[in-house]
């Protein structure tokens, strides 16, 4: 999927390794059981951390994420690793 929204200043690596930490648990997808079956890549995962550093919808994210759920849910539309997220997801119950 192609993003044609304007650049932006990239955000801090270690805040938007803990949003996409935070947002993988939200939404179940087990990112250690996907890189120990070798579904996700080192290379993947940066890749996902870094799309999330430049993504736009970071501070809904963060706001997203604090809200108080106890069950898992389904990842945002506007996150851009809501791709990869279902896609990891659909592996993981194979």
């Amino acid at each position: 999927m192609l993003d044609t929204r304007p650049n932006q200043p990239l955000g801090d690596e270690k805040e938007h390794y803990w949003l996409v930490q935070r947002m993988a648990q939200a939404n179940g997808t087990d990112l250690v059981a996907a890189v120990d079956a070798g579904l996700l890549t080192q290379a993947d995962w940066a890749g996902m951390v870094q799309r999330c550093r430049g993504c736009q919808w970071a501070e809904g994210c963060q706001r997203w994420l604090d809200r108080p759920v106890d069950a898992l849910r389904e990842t945002p539309e506007a996150c851009v690793n809501h791709a990869w997220f279902a896609e990891l997801q659909d592996w993981l119950r194979e």
